[in-house]
């Protein structure tokens, strides 16, 4: 049995969110068994099912050469730009 991860689509317009993961023969069980234990009650529009094994991530241990570089550019951070009067909380 692979394990697949799996993704949710609540409404039309959102975007899919990681719900939980599961073991199936394929990809074709998959779906079906993550729409029978995530969307009992209706909860979804779309199902995303991904087999772990081709997922790709970055190592949450070595994060700082990754997100860091990120921190010297002042421009993306929201401080950087004049707000109006009329805007109170952002």
């Amino acid at each position: 049995m692979k394990l697949y991860e799996i993704f949710i689509r609540p409404k039309s317009g959102l975007n899919h969110r990681h719900v939980g993961s599961l073991h199936a023969a394929d990809a074709r069980m998959a779906l079906q068994n993550a729409r029978d234990v995530y969307t009992r009650r209706e909860e979804g529009v779309s199902i995303w099912v991904v087999e772990a094994a081709h997922i790709t991530a970055s190592n949450p241990e070595q994060s700082e050469p990754w997100f860091d570089p990120a921190a010297d550019k002042i421009y993306r951070h929201p401080t950087f730009y004049p707000l109006d009067k009329e805007v109170d909380n952002m």
